[in-house]
């Protein structure tokens, strides 16, 4: 967005100069939503609205945005949403490994850049609804390219299913459905079938099928559960709990709401959209959810630890999660001693408080604006996808200041900042209504902690079963992933756990 004056002639003509943060790479994101996402002409816009596309932007695909500016007004529909102009970073069906670091760059860029304000240049001409827009932080993730394999690690051999599941990540079929950047889901999908066709004079069918399921349960629990865990012994029984709501909505109670197509379909189960959300579509391009992680040669290679930690985190629990999927009730039992069979199998779900709803019941007047203009004279600003803090009436709207917050592990660190100091938020756009449904540390009724450092919303659905407390005995490696091992029991669960929350008996 060029400035039509420099700096010196707007002070030479005695022009307020305002000094706002540059608008954010935003990505185009609707969790489950149309991979296609309509955009639209300026001038038919002014006319009629967004009544009919001129294009369409991909999921994923991430823009610098900016107000169309029209007879001195950004360009909103009637209830004041922006509809904004933009640059595209990373065209997500066009996205290589290079886009990585075109992502980056221009995140770093926009960080520390200031402008006047956020008006488009005059040659602008599609706009896209800005609550299609989010400002995340991941850009395009792509496998490094492949390398000299990594000398055999030792330690146990692995089982059958085991080996077929490392034998597809290191195949040619696993690098295919990660070449591109869209559909990733669906690329998995087909890239397993190409592999068990090949491969049925290699294996068996049923242990193929087998290990299909298996590669897919564990892609959900690792990616499910809290990454920096690690190998802990915390995170390694998160995991199992997982695979066992997987096995649980497989076998015995199907759904086709829960992703279940037939008996023992914990592909479907595991892969739902709807139930494990991150299998939607930009998620899958920010992660290595559908990578080949497995490879041989990232042992140690190119993409360094986080690779190492990922296969680590695998090994310390396929055996277990296969037991939990194939196995029998005293396989159920043996992994979580203690807990009556009937309790273990009705466990279908399970939440993580800290990712619950964002809830600030201790602080005034906090708002999340999905898109408004703030206004200071003849500049315009965007506000978009962000928490504010509403002061002061003025102006047909308020005053306001960023409200920043860092989820750390004892609860939210919050910070006010005056980033847009004069500027005035669309009245429109502000509803001051009251925080509701809050919970201390996202956690039903009874708990009592000396001190609350976090709210979140509890989903709808928790009072309809009963929490559990499942033990596991693993062997706890660290987070690092890089500990001896030594073997140590950890409880997951329990009606006051911060972090995990299985629940069982939930219909």
């Amino acid at each position: 967005m060029r400035r039509t004056l420099t700096l010196v002639a707007l002070l030479l003509a005695g022009v307020a100069w305002a000094d706002i943060p540059a608008t954010r790479v935003m990505t185009l994101y609707q969790f489950n939503g149309p991979l296609e996402i309509p955009s639209y002409d300026v001038d038919r816009f002014q006319r009629s609205g967004p009544s009919s596309p001129a294009g369409h932007l991909t999921q994923g695909t991430s823009v610098i945005p900016c107000l169309v500016i029209r007879n001195g007004r950004p360009l909103t529909d009637a209830s004041g949403t922006p509809y904004v102009g933009f640059e595209v970073v990373v065209d997500s069906r066009a996205a290589t490994r290079a886009s990585s670091r075109t992502f980056e760059n221009a995140m770093a860029a926009r960080a520390s850049l200031r402008v006047a304000n956020h008006h488009c240049d005059d040659d602008v001409r599609r706009v896209i609804d800005v609550r299609a827009l989010h400002a995340l932080k991941k850009g395009p993730f792509f496998d490094p390219p492949r390398g000299r394999a990594a000398p055999a690690a030792t330690g146990r051999p692995p089982g059958e299913l085991d080996a077929i599941v490392r034998a597809y990540h290191d195949s040619p079929h696993c690098e295919d459905a990660n070449r591109n950047l869209v559909g990733r889901r669906g690329h998995l999908e087909e890239a397993w079938e190409r592999f068990v066709r090949d491969n049925a004079r290699h294996w068996p069918a049923e242990a193929l099928r087998q290990a299909r399921h298996l590669d897919y349960a564990m892609r959900t629990a690792i990616f499910e559960g809290h990454l920096d865990r690690g190998c802990s012994a915390y995170g390694a029984c998160e995991r199992t709990v997982i695979a066992l709501s997987i096995r649980n909505r497989g076998r015995g109670q199907c759904q086709r709401g829960q992703g279940c197509r037939e008996e023992g379909d914990f592909q479907g189960v595991s892969s739902a959209v709807s139930q494990y959300n991150i299998w939607d579509e930009y998620l899958a391009q920010t992660s290595a959810l559908t990578s080949c992680f497995l490879r041989a040669d990232l042992a140690s290679g190119e993409g360094g630890s986080h690779y190492a930690t990922l296969q680590r985190m695998y090994a310390q629990n396929v055996a277990d999660v296969e037991r939990v999927l194939f196995g029998s009730d005293a396989d159920l039992e043996a992994i979580f001693p203690g807990i009556p069979v009937g309790d273990l199998r009705s466990v279908r779900h399970y939440y993580h408080p800290p990712a619950m709803g964002k809830c600030f019941p201790d602080h005034d007047r906090v708002e999340y604006v999905s898109g408004a203009v703030a206004r200071l004279g003849s500049d315009f600003a965007l506000i978009a996808s962000e928490r504010i803090r509403v002061d002061e009436p003025a102006d047909g709207g308020y005053r306001f200041r960023e409200f920043r917050f860092r989820d750390e592990p004892d609860g939210d660190v919050v910070e006010l900042v005056d980033s847009y100091r004069g500027f005035v938020v669309d009245g429109r756009k502000v509803h001051l209504t009251p925080p509701s449904g809050c919970r201390p540390y996202g956690l039903p009724p009874g708990c009592r902690f000396g001190r609350v450092g976090r709210h979140r919303k509890t989903p709808s659905w928790v009072n309809a079963g009963t929490p559990l407390a499942l033990t596991c005995r693993v062997e706890d490696r660290g987070e690092t992933c890089t500990g001896a091992g030594a073997f140590r029991t950890v409880t997951v669960g329990g009606r006051c756990d911060t972090q995990m929350q299985p629940v069982a008996g939930v219909r």
